[in-house]
């Protein structure tokens, strides 16, 4: 177990954790890309996936070809030892993403580091009695819309949402800072989510950078752009590092503030401590 300090580090997956879009990785690997490219314009990503899934089992591709796939997914070498480094020194972490748990547990599993994640929200994604990969919507749309006004969050998830709920659960367990990691243009509602004693870090010249550099001060979150996994590691330490230096100066200016107040009280104290010592009283003669 890490020493558990306060902040909770919130990655995005694709294109942040990993260097590619798991998705694309997956169809293009197996050869069905110039299909995925025919049906993208007539549903949403979340449903053509499923629909994706199921043409691969209809094809003969099994569940171990497709694991096999993630297993060989391009990630930074740099990004394993940010993420262990982060929980080493006592940041807990979770990942919100639109990719889809199988895609991510599997690759998680399979790179060492599912047990530095508290969480992991996603797309649910299982396998049926019929060994085909089922996908899902974070957020159900067949039903009803997630009710977010954000063009930037499709219609299976808003991650803004996600945030709130993960900041009301950790409100509860008292003072907490998030330093929220993304590159797509579905992180820019979860970084407007964000407070002022919260950091963003976006990925440089990718669309959730682009957004907020339209206007910055939309974003009341520290802003920290990163470029690729060596930066992502030097600026997450950084940021830790701050965060962990302001709360060490505020124990140490807190525990000065109450040595001064004992001393004070003693000081006071010990000041009547001491009986008060009156003269005495002189004897007046009576006249006869």
């Amino acid at each position: 177990m890490n020493n558990k300090n306060n902040i909770v580090v919130v990655f995005d997956f694709d294109k942040t954790i990993i260097d590619v879009d798991s998705d694309n990785w997956v169809i293009d690997e197996l050869g069905f890309t110039d299909l995925f490219n025919q049906l993208l314009p007539t549903m949403p990503w979340n449903t053509l996936m499923d629909r994706m899934m199921k043409e691969l089992h209809d094809q003969g591709k099994t569940i171990e070809e497709i694991k096999q796939v993630l297993t060989r997914i391009p990630i930074h070498p740099r990004v394993i030892p940010a993420i262990k480094s982060a929980y080493d020194l006592g940041c807990e972490l979770r990942i919100v993403s639109d990719a889809n748990m199988f895609f991510i547990e599997t690759i998680v599993e399979h790179l060492g580091i599912s047990e530095f994640f508290s969480e992991i929200n996603s797309n649910p994604g299982f396998v049926d009695e019929h060994g085909t990969l089922r996908i899902s919507p974070y957020h159900d749309f067949t039903e009803s819309s997630h009710g977010c006004s954000h063009c930037t969050c499709p219609p299976n998830m808003c991650k803004g949402l996600v945030i709130e709920r993960i900041q009301k659960s950790l409100a509860k367990e008292g003072k907490k800072k998030m330093i929220y990691l993304g590159d797509g243009a579905g992180d820019y509602c979860p970084s407007l989510k964000l407070n002022t004693e919260d950091y963003v870090m976006p990925r440089k010249n990718f669309p959730v950078w682009k957004l907020i550099s339209q206007n910055p001060m939309l974003i009341e979150a520290a802003i920290r752009e990163w470029t690729d996994g060596e930066s992502l590691e030097m600026i997450l330490m950084g940021i830790i590092g701050e965060i962990v230096s302001e709360e060490e100066k505020e124990k140490m200016l807190n525990s000065t503030e109450n040595t001064c107040k004992m001393q004070t009280m003693t000081v006071g104290i010990n000041a009547h401590h001491e009986p008060i010592k009156l003269p005495c009283a002189l004897r007046v003669s009576q006249s006869s």
